[in-house]
């Protein structure tokens, strides 16, 4: 990302801790962001009402409502802004609660900053790709059909409502129906970087994606293939 770019983009910092806070606020403006802050997911709302930032760090554990609440809010609202849950909590079940919650990717305290960094980059990157004018034709498999351009899904006449980042993942596997991806090839496509070997954050997703697209008992369509990966194919 240049310089240049990152001058055009704002990320909103929720952190109830002033000194956290102060610290996210001062790098991120060292890297060319404008920041915004709110002090928990309640004052996030009220600044959203006015200000359209192109992320979201968001701090788990706040008084009133924390970032969870937050994260379940604004997907319910239908909102798609990236959000990357900070959490001083690293067990499995934390991580995927922040992700069952609408979160596009977690970072556990003490985190590095070049980690950090690497991270809303990479968020950015692919919202960036996602906005971008795209001519591609639809994506289909048995009655899936999927429309990079509209960032629209639809298993047979129903409409699915996809999150950003199910309509990534679920567009990398239609565009290599039969194809069995890998673990480390999905989130290095989807997320920009190989996760830790024992993260769940794919089989969340890929959860979510068989739910909705399962639904009213059609058959499933994406695959796992043990010790290897997943893949799309008609049953």
């Amino acid at each position: 990302m240049t310089e240049a770019f990152a001058h055009r983009l704002t990320v909103l910092v929720v952190e109830d801790d002033p000194g956290v806070r102060s610290t996210l606020d001062q790098l991120l403006r060292f890297e060319g962001y404008r920041v915004l802050q709110a002090s928990d997911g309640l004052a996030a709302l009220g600044l959203l009402e006015h200000e359209e930032p192109d992320l979201a760090l968001v701090d788990v554990v706040m008084p009133g409502m924390d970032g969870l609440a937050l994260c379940r809010t604004l997907r319910r609202r239908g909102e798609r802004l990236p959000l990357l849950v900070l959490t001083a909590r690293d067990q499995v079940g934390d991580r995927v609660a922040g992700l069952d919650a609408g979160a596009d990717d977690y970072l556990a305290k003490p985190f590095a900053t070049e980690e950090l960094l690497a991270r809303i980059r990479a968020l950015l990157r692919r919202t960036q790709a996602a906005d971008a004018p795209a001519a591609d034709a639809p994506l289909t498999a048995a009655d899936l059909t999927l429309d990079p351009a509209g960032r629209r899904a639809h298993r047979g006449a129903r409409a699915l409502d996809l999150t950003k980042t199910e309509f990534d993942v679920l567009e990398l596997l239609l565009a290599h129906r039969g194809t069995v991806l890998t673990r480390s090839q999905i989130y290095e496509r989807i997320w920009g970087y190989d996760f830790d070997t024992t993260s769940r954050s794919l089989d969340v997703y890929i959860g979510y994606l068989r739910r909705k697209t399962e639904e009213c008992g059609s058959p499933r369509l994406i695959h796992t293939v043990r010790n290897v990966g997943f893949t799309v194919r008609p049953a």
